[in-house]
């Protein structure tokens, strides 16, 4: 059970309740998390604006969806893993083999792993990256334009990693475990 209180429209803050109605009116439903984010309608803020602002960036839907399944995955986030594993499939039209190579850091398309290796990277480092990670992004064709999007990505799903992990925020998604529970 969640650790806060989830903010149903109806009861929120007028400004959280005008934030989480762009929500429902994007996704057709307002998920649990953006209801825990209400609790601080700043929070929830700049969550939406920085998932906005990416979302309109150079990273394809589905290499953006790559990034938040590998982040997901090396932060243990049972939350982000159901939810991303959802959206990447439904949504952004990822099919089931790239997903699991998606959560186990890699791709079979190259350019692809190379943004899934550099957000492994990112994470794993906690942005500590070597000259030797950001040459091999861009030997893969990587932008500079899309490697500040691979970190901005990795930086607004380790939000959503914590929230979820410290809220233990309800997970209303087809649940999917780590790997490593897997195992």
């Amino acid at each position: 059970m969640s650790r806060v209180t989830l903010i149903e429209p109806a009861s929120a803050t007028p400004a959280a309740a005008e934030q989480l109605d762009a929500v429902r009116k994007a996704l057709g439903a307002v998920p649990n998390l953006a209801k825990a984010l209400a609790n601080s309608p700043s929070a929830l803020k700049g969550y939406l604006g920085l998932n906005g602002a990416l979302g309109a960036g150079q990273l394809s839907a589905a290499d953006r969806e790559r990034v938040s399944l590998a982040v997901a995955e090396v932060n243990d986030c049972d939350y982000c893993l159901s939810a991303h594993t959802y959206i990447a499939a439904e949504v952004a039209k990822v099919g089931e083999d790239e997903i699991v190579a998606a959560r186990r850091g890699t791709s079979a398309d190259p350019r692809s792993a190379a943004v899934v290796e550099l957000a492994v990277k990112v994470t794993e480092t906690r942005g500590s990256l070597a000259d030797e990670d950001l040459a091999r992004a861009r030997e893969a064709g990587l932008s500079d334009a899309e490697i500040v999007e691979v970190i901005a990505g990795v930086a607004l799903n380790v939000l959503t990693n914590y929230v979820n992990k410290a809220l233990d925020v309800d997970i209303e998604w087809p649940a999917v475990k780590p790997l490593a529970e897997l195992a």
